[in-house]
């Protein structure tokens, strides 16, 4: 389905240092680039689904939905690269996709996804995988190399419609040295902290923008269900031996979320 770079590899120990001093590492090959029209090929079929009244930016749950999305999330490939950072046993437990149409106002602003999620402990890697070719000029991700190591920042909330998130880090907390763009080939992936401060500025090219999000943690992660009961897991590699959290079903044919979060057995009967 999806041709296998040549140049896929498992991470260096300078790199796995990398890591654990920046908080991201960028420009991991997956994907060939032949892969590129299936790649397209996926994110329209998928994305077709949708009625026109739901922003897919909007959509979560896509691994538990989608047996094409899930299949990709299983490339051995993309699993080498978080397992040399998580270990052997980790899970997966969210799905996404994040859009920037040309000249699309939308704006992802500077956040830690952690600021976000009720896990614990902190410890989820963020897969970005590249659909099409990402740069600054439509709009790539943009990282503050190192602040992860810095705590928490300070959010507040910020209702303005072009905001993809409600809840952003003010540009006063952060070192303009720092900030790196994760330019992307189409098949590419970058791995994050869930710590690390990110955002993405409007896409005022001519050319899409997209990539899937693929979140994985350890095994000895739990979340609270107080505040995210639709938290599923499904075993990405090696054993739970926690049993921490609830399991999702694997998808057995093509659902389609409509909402951030859902239980697995609403897409049963989709399928």
């Amino acid at each position: 389905m999806f041709k296998i770079s040549n140049k896929v590899r498992r991470l260096t120990s300078e790199e796995k240092e990398r890591y654990l001093k920046d908080g991201y590492l960028t420009g991991l090959p997956v994907f060939d680039d032949e892969a590129k029209d299936n790649l397209n090929d996926l994110f329209v079929s998928l994305s077709s689904q949708l009625s026109n009244d739901i922003d897919i930016n909007q959509t979560n749950m896509w691994h538990k939905a989608s047996l094409k999305f899930y299949n990709l999330c299983r490339t051995p490939a993309i699993l080498d690269y978080v397992e040399d950072l998580l270990g052997p046993n980790f899970f997966q437990w969210g799905g996404q996709f994040f859009l920037k149409e040309p000249k699309d106002g939308s704006v992802v602003p500077w956040h830690q996804d952690a600021q976000y999620w009720p896990l614990s402990p902190a410890k989820s890697v963020t897969v970005w995988l590249a659909l099409y070719d990402t740069d600054e000029e439509n709009a790539a991700m943009k990282v503050v190399k190192g602040s992860h190591k810095q705590g928490m920042f300070k959010h507040h909330i910020n209702k303005a419609s072009n905001l993809v998130l409600d809840q952003e880090v003010s540009n006063d907390q952060i070192n303009q040295d720092d900030i790196v763009s994760l330019n992307l080939k189409a098949g590419e992936i970058s791995l994050h902290d869930d710590g690390l401060l990110h955002g993405s500025e409007a896409n005022y090219s001519n050319r899409r923008r997209c990539g899937i999000t693929m979140r994985f943690a350890p095994v000895n992660v739990k979340a609270d269900l107080s505040i995210w009961p639709h938290f599923e897991t499904q075993l990405a590699r090696g054993v739970d031996e926690f049993k921490h959290n609830p399991t999702a079903e694997i998808p057995k044919g093509e659902a389609t979320p409509i909402k951030k979060f859902q239980y697995s057995r609403e897409f049963v009967n989709q399928w």
